[in-house]
């Protein structure tokens, strides 16, 4: 299976619960204990449009005449949740070519890449942090056996490196017989039975 092929579907997996989440929300805690509702929308906004973007067409993000710096308040603009989703799915047209697939590129800075390793990344944006998001705001992220099978086969290859890199964090043990979507989480460092606190 081409990861290339599912990108579309991660975007708007991701999308989905983006569009679910309100004002009201933005103040909860997530899996990741760092960053409440509203952070983490952000940082998955910036690393899925405008970085995972410039990455997929190969430019380096100062180059880009919309680029922001991270930590830019996304969902303080007008109408955030909608232009998110325009900007997720050109991301996903971009990393559905298979030229993106190819070569370097940059994601983080200018540190240079295989850009299959980038578009690893950017799946993972998209469904891990759209997991998270989902699960901090009472939703469920919709990942069909496709989706979930590009993940796994994506974080197994990188999880150990990840997790020097605190990108993250201790491998959760999941049972060999749980659905493998809940077991890519736990290589990534996610309990699937995560709840949000009241």
């Amino acid at each position: 299976m081409e990861t290339r092929s599912v990108m579309a579907r991660a975007s708007e997996a991701a999308v989905g619960i983006v569009r679910g989440i309100g004002p009201d929300a933005f103040g909860g805690s997530t899996p990741c204990p760092e960053l409440k509702v509203e952070a983490l929308l952000n940082h998955l906004i910036f690393w899925t449009s405008v970085r995972g973007h410039a990455a997929g067409l190969k430019q380096p993000p100062q180059a880009r005449p919309d680029e922001v710096a991270e930590g830019h308040d996304f969902t303080a603009e007008p109408d955030w949740a909608e232009a998110y989703a325009a900007r997720s799915a050109a991301t996903a047209a971009v990393w559905s070519d298979p030229r993106a697939w190819v070569g370097e590129t940059a994601l983080i800075g200018s540190r240079r890449m295989p850009a299959r390793f980038a578009g690893g990344i950017v799946l993972g944006e998209w469904l891990l942090h759209g997991w998270d998001l989902a699960v901090a705001t009472g939703q469920k992220l919709n990942v069909d056996e496709e989706l979930a099978a590009a993940l796994y086969e994506d974080i197994a290859g990188k999880a150990e490196m990840a997790r020097q890199y605190g990108a993250f964090g201790p491998e959760v043990s999941v049972p060999a017989t749980a659905p493998l979507f809940d077991r890519a989480l736990g290589l990534a460092g996610r309990d699937p039975s995560w709840k949000r606190r009241a």
